[in-house]
């Protein structure tokens, strides 16, 4: 496939799924729902984080959170009382439970007793020259496991590249916040990170389309690969390479066996 014509595919597809009629189905319904910022970040962090399995799975898990959290998330983390944690123990999501559940309330309540926005939890660590928003991630690790009763359980619940990971949930997470256009899908509220250090989340449905396509040639899911996919996103358009994350996986999503020719 010539890179024109890849680019027609691209361009076109993202133009399908871009579109409000994405949310109904998808995660991001979620944050979706709050006006207040603070709501989207902490609504939008758990949807994310809980991105492994069915969507409609995912969905639910998010919203017992938000229940649990009495529908008023910042609220809820600045405020409660140690009695309101009680039901919060209870909770699972395949291997999300109550244990990690509890540490992101109290990393949260001691974040934004002392920060307006979670966006400086990775743009602190981001410098504007760099390319990609690598730093950001590695600084939000660190930062979320600074406090001296992080349990080593729920470590593998928030990935960085300091780990080879390909941080597919809090890619997902930063093209949400960071990503802006007339669509309405994403929420480009965060503005100290530009689209264009975005990296691709790197999904299984992602992955498959972007392998048949040539845009992706590394076999293991890993930083690197969501690199290399991003670094060939980038080709088409510089400023906000991550617009293609709505073609490749909307293609993935409709139909599993789309044979494509390769080659960039």
């Amino acid at each position: 496939m010539r890179k024109k014509d890849l680019q027609a595919l691209l361009d076109e597809q993202a133009a399908r799924y871009n579109r409000p009629e994405f949310i109904a189905d998808d995660p991001i319904q979620l944050p979706h729902r709050f006006a207040q910022l603070q709501d989207k970040e902490i609504v939008g962090l758990f949807a994310a984080v809980l991105a492994w399995g069915q969507r409609q799975t995912i969905i639910r898990s998010t919203e017992k959170i938000i229940a649990l959290m009495g529908g008023e998330p910042y609220r809820f983390v600045l405020h409660h009382q140690p009695d309101d944690l009680i039901p919060l123990q209870d909770f699972v999501h395949r291997t999300f439970n109550g244990t990690d559940l509890l540490y992101f309330i109290h990393f949260l309540r001691w974040y934004y007793e002392r920060n307006e926005s979670l966006e400086t939890a990775f743009s602190n660590g981001i410098n504007p020259r760099d390319l990609t928003v690598e730093n950001g991630l590695i600084h939000f690790h660190r930062l979320f496991f600074s406090l001296e009763d992080a349990p080593v359980r729920t470590r593998k619940h928030i990935a960085t590249p300091e780990r080879k990971s390909a941080c597919k949930r809090l890619n997902m997470f930063l093209r949400w916040m960071v990503r802006r256009d007339d669509a309405g899908v994403d929420f480009g509220c965060w503005h100290r990170i530009s689209p264009a250090q975005l990296v691709c989340p790197l999904d299984v449905h992602v992955e498959r389309v972007a392998h048949r396509l040539g845009l992706l040639k590394r076999t293991q899911s890993d930083w690197q690969a969501a690199l290399e996919l991003t670094a060939n996103l980038r080709k088409f358009n510089n400023h906000d390479p991550v617009r293609y994350d709505f073609a490749l996986f909307g293609l993935g999503l409709a139909d599993k066996g789309y044979q494509l020719s390769t080659g960039v």
